[in-house]
């Protein structure tokens, strides 16, 4: 089987090295998957896709967060907020952008098992960055065929195994004691390969108490147990045993020192520590030579710890939760997925993908209160669980050799419980259920108006459930918020891709979003968060990228995306969405082995709060980097020096949304500087 996938990707690759009726088809059109759940030419996929390859994310930073890689793509922003005890602030096009928590709004996949729990959130930190091959970002309405708070999908790809036997050590380090040591072993033969990949992070951290550690572990083995069957396993498992919050600033203390930390993290001992192990493998085999059945099944169990900083005597009312989360989770999931192609005549041809997903989630809380870093009394005792049944169908079919047409639809049935366990006089019992379900068509055309340029069209619509975290807690009494309910969107978008020339490709992606009922923070009290839906939203944009080999020596990339993003009928704009990002980058290679690159870095303003009363500042960044390359026998080096923040602007990273207290800023590194070594051997 992974024969025949060898020789559909050497096919694309053969003819984007070579002229095919008349069109230069170049290193700008990488294989993707994520469009249709399929191999394609990102050029002709009819949809807003990016990948990011190997190259791009080994020179973009020290391979510890997609923040690094992924502020080129157009229409998603990946906010670092210089706090590993809260994940990235990932948005695609506006959704996501008001978590405080993990990624919610868009779902994360790695090498076919999803990272996003069936509640719609997720956690970045899990991908193994030192062995990504590629990630994908899909936007827009097709999209939506991947389910709840789909509104956007970055998927990520495990590299290639390596021809032969091939080890790597790496090393990277930085100011305010970063460093991040890894090892790799990758080897493959006909019908065989492994890539093991292991590493370990520690970071002082930029202000005081913003300490983290983190050793992940990515491994990956396939076959091929038949001429039709390939069979691949992945294990990946992350130890994050300490990280410091130092929680955000007040506009007054962000002005008067960007360094410090809020006393009450000191206090409190704000923290955070967890554990996760998953366990996935991904089947395929083909039936025919037109059909193909695929499926997935995966497990996995998460651990966490987290000291919030709230305040000891907010702690003491009888319902609240207390100062200190742990819960155990255990998770698992399957997938089934069949593939069939009807050719009716030349140029003529029908493209039939039709699947089913079921995911659970079963969750056990406490909580307790926190003295001074320490767990007291018991506060909050649960038994959560949460589960997903999907069913999707989706058709591509060749009309005419210039025009094509696709359809698909998802339904799903998320079901949340939750059995209270601590029940007091003064606490009643908080058990009980809510349940959402959805069907969202998507539809669209593709025209290609010569083999240089493509255009497209595509409407759909999605919808988001809250979160566990989301539904726990009313404004006012006890029990599961049943009254919050799933939001619903309606996305509408047209692009164009086009050719200008050998070597250059201009992607454009104009997009209208409107949203209905979006899940807001309500109140915000000693700890307890609530939530409430805020009516309609609208977002409208537009997205340009474009790339270009200018000569054997000189490349550029340039992305612009603007983002309207308002609540409707008010007219403020949502928090924490920029509303313009821009990245521009020269890359010159003038000999065999050396490399440097200028990178620019542009984020609008962000909103913190629902009223909008303060923003960030906007923000232009200058990065510079040298690159080296070796090679001695059977040795490969590499040597990398980024200079990031070159001009030392002092400037906003991130914001956290709603915050009660007004501490909304988080500060971004002033300038620093990453020194990056690889030493490859490959065993002959």
């Amino acid at each position: 089987m992974r024969d025949m996938i060898d020789v559909r990707l050497a096919a694309l690759l053969a003819a984007a090295a070579s002229p095919a009726q008349g069109e230069p088809v170049t290193w700008l059109d990488p294989v993707i998957v994520t469009a249709q759940r399929s191999r394609e030419s990102a050029f002709d996929a009819p949809a807003a896709i990016s990948a990011v390859m190997r190259d791009v994310i080994e020179s973009a930073g020290p391979q510890v967060n997609l923040s690094e890689a992924l502020n080129r793509v157009p229409g998603i922003s990946v906010l670092n907020r210089q706090n590993y005890a809260q994940d990235l602030q990932l948005s695609i096009r506006g959704f996501g952008a008001r978590s405080t928590f993990g990624i919610r709004g868009v779902r994360l996949i790695v090498d076919g098992i999803p990272a996003t729990m069936p509640d719609g959130q997720g956690q970045a930190s899990t991908i193994a960055l030192a062995s990504a091959g590629r990630i994908e970002v899909l936007r827009g309405p097709l999209a939506q065929l991947y389910g709840n708070a789909a509104g956007g999908v970055v998927q990520v790809f495990t590299e290639d195994d390596a021809a032969q036997p091939t080890a790597t050590v790496s090393a990277a380090g930085g100011p305010y004691g970063m460093l991040k040591v890894g090892a790799k072993f990758s080897t493959s033969s006909p019908g065989y390969g492994l890539t093991v990949d292991a590493s370990h992070f520690h970071t002082d951290g930029f202000r005081p108490h913003s300490e983290a550690q983190r050793g992940q572990l990515n491994a990956r083995w396939q076959s091929d147990i038949s001429p039709s069957t390939h069979i691949s396993v992945v294990l990946n498992a992350i130890d994050q045993p300490l990280s410091h919050d130092p929680l955000g600033l007040t506009r007054a203390q962000w002005q008067a020192d960007p360094r410090q930390t809020a006393a009450i993290a000191i206090a409190q001992d704000a923290r955070k520590s967890v554990r996760q192990q998953q366990l996935g493998t991904v089947i395929e085999h083909r039936l025919g030579d037109d059909t193909t059945l695929s499926g997935r099944i995966y497990i996995g169990a998460r651990d966490l710890d987290n000291a919030l900083a709230t305040p000891l005597a907010a702690q003491s009312a009888p319902t609240s939760s207390g100062g200190i989360v742990q819960f155990a989770r255990g998770y698992a999931g399957a997938a089934a997925q069949v593939a069939h192609s009807v050719r009716f005549a030349a140029h003529r041809a029908l493209r039939l993908t039709l699947g089913v997903e079921i995911d659970r989630m079963r969750e056990d809380r406490q909580g307790y209160i926190n003295d001074a870093g320490s767990a007291g009394a018991l506060k909050r005792n649960e038994l959560n669980t949460v589960e997903n049944d999907d069913a999707f169908a989706q058709a591509s079919v060749d009309v005419s050799p210039r025009w094509s047409v696709t359809a698909g639809v998802r339904t799903s049935h998320v079901r949340f419980r939750s059995r209270d366990r601590f029940i007091t006089a003064l606490n009643p019992d908080d058990s009980g259920s809510v349940r959402y379900a959805a069907t969202n068509p998507v539809a669209g055309v593709a025209w290609r108006v010569t083999p240089l340029v493509n255009v497209y069209a595509n409407a759909g619509r999605g919808f988001e459930t809250p979160s566990f975290t989301e539904l726990a807690y009313r404004a006012t009494g006890t029990g599961l918020n049943t009254d919050l309910r799933a939001s619903h969107s309606r996305h509408a978008e047209v692009g164009a891709k086009w050719k200008p020339s050998t070597g250059q490709r201009l992607d454009v992606a104009l997009f209208d979003i409107a949203t209905r009922d979006e899940i807001v923070v309500d109140t915000n009290n000693g700890g307890r968060s609530t939530f409430k839906n805020a009516g309609r939203t609208s977002r409208r944009g537009v997205e340009l990228a474009h790339a270009a080999q200018w000569s054997e020596s000189l490349r550029s990339s340039v992305s612009i995306a603007t983002l309207r993003a308002r609540f409707v009928p008010a007219g403020t704009r949502l928090p924490g969405t920029p509303d313009r990002t821009a990245f521009a980058e020269l890359v010159w290679s003038p000999m065999n082995g050396f490399s440097a690159g200028v990178e620019a870095v542009h984020t609008g303003q962000l909103q913190v709060d629902d009223a909008n009363s303060d923003a960030t500042p906007a923000s232009t960044v200058l990065n510079l980097r040298v690159g080296l390359k070796q090679d001695l026998g059977g040795w490969h080096f590499s040597e990398l020096l980024r200079l990031d923040n070159a001009t030392n602007r002092r400037y906003a990273g991130s914001v956290i949304v709603n915050e009660a207290n007004k501490r909304y800023f988080e500060p971004a590194l002033p300038r620093n500087w990453l020194l990056a070594l690889t030493a490859r051997y490959e065993f002959r």
